[in-house]
């Protein structure tokens, strides 16, 4: 469990350091980034894995590309319960999923 928490953590700050560094979204402060990274892990337990089932065909046509437009899916729908974290479009949302994923993967690496 403790792990869990921590792996929130991360996430929360990945979301916060990216809405910073760029100009994809708004996120205003960190508590907004921990709600939205707890929003955005119960999202991908329970939305994401139906949208990939309903989107498999195209998922094997473009290779696995359009796992980044579930992904940008998934901050969008986080992004309309969270009201202060936006998001304006699904490209930019895809963009920001890619770029909070590899800014995750490193922070963990750095971490564990």
């Amino acid at each position: 469990m403790q792990g869990f928490f921590i792996r929130i953590l991360i996430l929360a700050f990945s979301i916060y350091l990216v809405g910073k560094i760029t100009r994809l979204f708004i996120v205003e402060d960190f508590l907004t980034a921990i709600i939205t990274a707890i929003l955005l892990a119960i999202v991908n337990t329970f939305v994401r894995p139906v949208l990939i089932i309903l989107t498999l065909p195209i998922t094997i046509l473009t290779l696995g590309l359009f796992l980044l437009i579930i992904n940008g899916i998934s901050l969008l729908i986080v992004s309309s319960l969270v009201p202060k974290f936006k998001i304006k479009g699904c490209l930019n949302a895809a963009v920001a999923a890619l770029l909070i994923s590899i800014v995750n993967i490193i922070l963990e690496w750095m971490i564990y």
